[in-house]
């Protein structure tokens, strides 16, 4: 869906106010709270500028999987470059195509998508093909992003395929029905 990619001078933008960000709070924090365990497979899906990628990496350990993906060019680029730069060798870089993400069904134990929900056009789509990458008994972490929490969960909520186990001011916490 070229509609929900963010123009490149919008992601350069919001990838210097993101480093900006992170000089008075680094966001490794952020990832403590999801439940990340050794030798999970784990999908930054939406993964921007790459922010959460070190740290997933060292969450999930030399036995675990990182996948970057995004359906910005840009970002998938960013990704590499983190990849590259701190010798990361359980991180992977997938370039998603609209919603269509090429990684096989039952691929992740977690899901997280950050700061993106509110500029997903379509949530049907997008939360079917999340749903399609979790095990079973996999978990989704969602942010709201820039919209209200009830419209967030409204959109969950509508494609019946979604258990909100948890909710936090950060997140929420979904487990396939």
């Amino acid at each position: 869906m070229e509609h929900d990619r963010m123009p490149d001078f919008a992601f350069k933008l919001m990838n210097l106010s993101f480093k900006l960000r992170d000089i008075f709070g680094h966001p490794d924090k952020k990832l403590a709270a999801f439940g990340i365990k050794e030798g999970f497979t784990v999908i930054d899906y939406g993964c921007g500028p790459g922010r959460y990628l070190q740290r997933a990496s060292e969450l999930v350990g030399p036995g675990g999987k990182v996948y970057a993906a995004d359906v910005h060019e840009l970002a998938v680029e960013h990704a590499r470059e983190i990849i590259r730069q701190n010798s990361l060798p359980n991180v992977e870089t997938v370039q998603l195509n609209g919603y269509i993400c090429p990684l096989d069904d039952e691929t992740a134990d977690m899901v997280y998508a950050l700061d993106m929900f509110h500029m997903v056009s379509k949530p049907e789509p997008f939360l079917r093909e999340i749903h399609r990458l979790l095990k079973k008994k996999g978990t989704l972490i969602i942010e709201d992003g820039h919209q209200p929490r009830m419209v967030t969960k409204a959109k969950i909520d509508s494609v019946k395929i979604w258990d909100i186990a948890e909710e936090t001011k950060q997140y929420l916490k979904c487990r396939p029905k």
